[in-house]
């Protein structure tokens, strides 16, 4: 237990709150000053070195890979992108190097496009199990999305299930008295198949529209982890089976290639429908967001890209591109 309002309020902070918005301010331009970061550090680059060639060549390709690779992008999809420039490049019989940066962009949106991108919810009940280790923003995450949703008029449960964290039943609560929504939790160290069971029948008994799971982020191996959250999926295939489901694994950007790691992981214990991309404006190496997307096959389905509501954003692959290489 907390032992002050003070303390509580020191969780929430270092967590990740959320901040006033300008009201002039649209989701692009939010975006936009999101990913200035990893625009100066990506494209800013791209522009430098396409101006400092007079003619396309491989020493060229082979610098704009440099730029991918330290961007976060990753090896293999950085391979993928220079093979498919080299092929575009010959196919459309491109000669000016400043002609380059078009067949990039393209490349890196559809790329990007792959996948369905939304989060089903409608129509209603629908069921949104997040999973990811500790510290990557996924209580702030499910706060946020409880108050994006219940804006939007539905009625939300949240289901405190990682019961092995201490204070983490603690920290939704305060997201769920913030944003006034109901909350199922048990006491810390709980069956957390026990709270989704729970969670499960007050949402049904008070005809809310959505369920957001918070689940456990680190138990001692791979197989603790697959078994709970095994256990997890059965109560909801059994007790909730009319419900839409999305199980989102939320990763850090700034923990670049390791956030691909992690989403392969959970990937091998979870059917993971989506992927949730925090802090994305603190990092220059946005482009771990290729990586995510092409080395584990998820489709990214929202991006942090600050601190209030509003800068979790659904993921758009044009408008993400777009930002990404300074087009409005």
């Amino acid at each position: 237990m907390f032992n002050s309002n003070e303390e509580k309020d020191n969780i929430i902070e270092n967590e990740g709150t959320e901040k006033p918005t300008k009201k002039n301010e649209g989701l692009f331009a939010r975006l936009f000053k999101g990913l200035s970061k990893t625009k100066d550090n990506i494209t800013g680059k791209i522009d430098s070195i396409l101006k400092s060639y007079t003619k396309i060549d491989e020493e060229l390709l082979e610098e704009l890979e440099e730029v991918l690779i330290t961007a976060d992008v990753g090896l293999n999809t950085t391979m993928q992108i220079i093979d498919e420039l080299r092929d575009m490049i010959k196919e459309r019989g491109v000669k000016e190097p400043s002609q380059v940066r078009d067949l990039l962009k393209e490349i890196i949106e559809t790329i990007l496009s792959e996948g369905e991108n939304e989060i089903i919810v409608d129509p209603s009940p629908a069921i949104i199990v997040m999973v990811g280790v500790n510290g990557v923003g996924k209580t702030t995450t499910i706060g946020k999305l409880a108050q994006k949703y219940k804006s939007q008029g539905k009625k939300v449960v949240l289901a405190a299930a990682d019961t092995f964290r201490a204070a983490a039943s603690e920290q939704l609560e305060i997201w769920a008295k913030r944003v006034g929504v109901d909350i199922v939790k048990h006491h810390e160290g709980a069956d957390p198949g026990a709270v989704v069971f729970d969670a499960i029948k007050a949402t049904q008994a008070r005809g809310a529209d959505i369920l957001i799971c918070d689940t456990a982020g680190r138990l001692h191996n791979k197989t603790n982890l697959m078994n709970e959250l095994g256990k997890i999926f059965k109560i909801i295939e059994r007790e909730f089976p009319e419900a839409k489901r999305e199980v989102l694994l939320v990763v850090d950007a700034t923990t670049g290639q390791n956030a691909v790691s992690q989403a392969k992981t959970f990937k091998e214990v979870a059917n993971i429908t989506g992927i949730v991309l925090t802090k994305l404006d603190g990092t220059a190496k946005g482009g771990v967001v290729l990586a995510v997307k092409s080395e584990v096959d998820v489709p990214v389905k929202l991006i942090g890209v600050g601190e209030s509501v509003d800068d979790l954003q659904q993921f758009n692959a044009k408008s993400f591109t777009d930002a990404l290489f300074g087009d409005d």
